[in-house]
C-alpha cells in the first residue's frame, strides 16, 4: 500500500496530450509468447481456472470471473483482455513519444498488472477512460484497480491528470491497512 501511494505521489501531473497520430495499431498487441501462444491466450490461461487449450493454444474450456463486475463465463470468446491503462490513455499521457518496440512491450506486458481477462461488457463500458471517468462496478476491486493503474503508470513513466490522481487516491483509500 505504501508503495502505491509513493508511486502515485511521484507521477507527473499534466493535462492529457493530443490524440494526434493515435491509432490502435501503433501498439502491436497479442504478440507471440512462445509455444504457439499469443499474449491473449497467456492471459486467459493465467486468469482462468481449469483452462484447457488446443494445439494452437486457444482456450477451449475453462472458467473465468471478471474482477471488474463479478460476471462469470465459461467460454473464452466471452472474455475481453483489458489493457488496465488503455492504449489511447497511454498515448495521451506520454506513449506518443515512444519507439514502436516500447509500445509493443506495453501492449503485451505480462509482467506488470497491465492485462486482465474481464467481461466484454465491462471492458466496453470502460473504453479508453481513466479512473476519474470510469470505475469498476465491483467496488471491492477498487483497491486492486488503483494499485494496478498506479503501478503501470509508474513503470512506464506516464503522466496522470489532476482528476485521475484524485480518483486514484480515493481508490487507494479503500485498501485495508
Amino acid at each position: 500500500m505504501r508503495k502505491a501511494r509513493s508511486e502515485l505521489a511521484a507521477l507527473k501531473v499534466a493535462p492529457h496530450g493530443p490524440m494526434t497520430g493515435y491509432r490502435r495499431s501503433a501498439f502491436p498487441h497479442w504478440a507471440e509468447q512462445g509455444a504457439h501462444c499469443d499474449t491473449r491466450e497467456r492471459v486467459l490461461q493465467r486468469d482462468g481456472t481449469g483452462v484447457r487449450r488446443d494445439k494452437e493454444c486457444r482456450a477451449v474450456s475453462g472458467s473465468w470471473v471478471s474482477p471488474y463486475d463479478g460476471k462469470k463465463f465459461s467460454v473464452a470468446s466471452a472474455a475481453d483482455i483489458d489493457h488496465m491503462v488503455p492504449l489511447a490513455n497511454a498515448w495521451r499521457s506520454g506513449a506518443r513519444s515512444w519507439a514502436p518496440a516500447r509500445r509493443k512491450a506495453f501492449a503485451n506486458d505480462l509482467t506488470h498488472p497491465q492485462l486482465l481477462a474481464v467481461s466484454a461488457a465491462s471492458n466496453r463500458s470502460k473504453g479508453d477512460q481513466g479512473p476519474d471517468e470510469w470505475q469498476p462496478p465491483a467496488k471491492t476491486f477498487w483497491c486492486t484497480y488503483g494499485r494496478a493503474w498506479t503501478s503501470v503508470k509508474a513503470t512506464y513513466a506516464l503522466s496522470v491528470t489532476k482528476a485521475e490522481k484524485e480518483k486514484l487516491t480515493e481508490m487507494l483509500d479503500t485498501c485495508a491497512g
